[in-house]
């Protein structure tokens, strides 16, 4: 297996490398470094958003008719490279790895065209409503219930381990839609607002 990179590659590193140079402020590099994982704090994180966005670099993972960049696996590999070796701060992975992708692949229209450009504008900032109280992490254990009234869910339970709760327009949840059937069924991925 040939490990070199194309000239096509060295040529799209470089103009990443540039891009990096010209738009990662010091700033934000000293910010990734006091607050190093894939949680920095949410305004770093944000800003750094919004210059990917700008040149449209910011979900390089997301179908190209989603909003993603169209990349090859080896550029995606080399982005992700640079930016680490630049000291970039990492991106708010609940919205872009989270529940965007699951919004490309299963979405409705209307659903795309809902949440996607808000995802990827850095407009709308998401947490994961996964754990819950007595639980922790094991979902087949879900307590969190929901029930269908007219074209709502009505929402009863507690969801802890949150991360970022407290900054989030959005999280994503799941829930037990119904009880009847074993405890690893019967549980649903629904899209609520934090106010």
């Amino acid at each position: 297996m040939d490990m070199d990179f194309s000239p096509e590659d060295i040529a799209f590193r470089e103009e990443v490398r540039a891009f990096l140079k010209d738009n990662l402020p010091e700033r934000l590099r000293d910010g990734a470094r006091r607050t190093p994982g894939v949680f920095v704090e949410p305004d770093i994180g944000m800003e750094w958003h919004r210059i990917l966005f700008k040149q449209g670099w910011v979900a390089p993972h997301w179908p190209k008719e989603d909003g993603g960049t169209g990349w090859t696996p080896t550029q995606k590999f080399i982005f992700e490279k640079e930016c680490a070796l630049a000291g970039a701060p990492a991106l708010a992975i609940l919205g872009l790895r989270l529940v965007g992708p699951v919004i490309c692949a299963f979405g409705t229209p209307e659903q795309k065209a809902r949440f996607l450009p808000r995802i990827l504008s850095g407009e709308d900032y998401w947490c994961q409503g996964y754990s819950e109280p007595g639980s922790g992490s094991d979902l087949a254990s879900l307590k969190t219930a929901a029930r269908l009234d007219g074209d709502e869910y009505i929402i009863n339970g507690s969801k802890i381990w949150t991360t970022h709760a407290h900054h989030a327009d959005w999280i994503f949840a799941l829930v037990r839609t119904d009880a009847t059937v074993k405890k690893q069924a019967g549980i649903s991925f629904l899209l609520v607002p934090m106010d």
